[in-house]
């Protein structure tokens, strides 16, 4: 086997679309994805999964049903726990790393046009 490191600013560099994970790493069952974000998503929840979103560049803002929103700066991470009504927002475009277990739908509960089935690797 060989090992080969990853380059997060080489991978963001590979993609522009916004609101559509690539898979960039996997682990016990975990999928690293990068993904870049302008606008406000949907409000959904996982019915089974944690998220960890990791600031690599912008500003994101989560907000959370019925709590203050939660600002992330780059190099801050937040862990929204299952079960939680979420919205992430990014005023300006927003590079992200996702941490969570393989198969995590992006939209949680909610299907509609920003849900992303089949992940693409990058």
């Amino acid at each position: 086997m060989t090992l080969q490191k990853v380059n997060l600013q080489e991978k963001l560099s590979l993609f522009q679309e916004q609101w559509r994970p690539k898979i960039v790493g996997e682990l016990n069952g975990q999928h690293v994805k990068l993904a870049k974000l302008q606008g406000p998503f949907v409000w959904h929840h996982h019915e089974h999964e944690d998220e960890l979103f990791l600031v690599i560049k912008g500003r994101l803002c989560m907000e959370l049903q019925g709590q203050a929103p939660i600002w992330l700066e780059p190099g801050e991470f937040l862990v929204v726990p299952r079960g939680v009504e979420h919205r992430p927002v990014a005023d300006e475009e927003v590079h992200l790393l996702l941490f969570e277990p393989a198969g995590t739908l992006n939209t949680g509960n909610v299907q509609g046009d920003r849900t992303v089935e089949n992940l693409e690797r990058i």
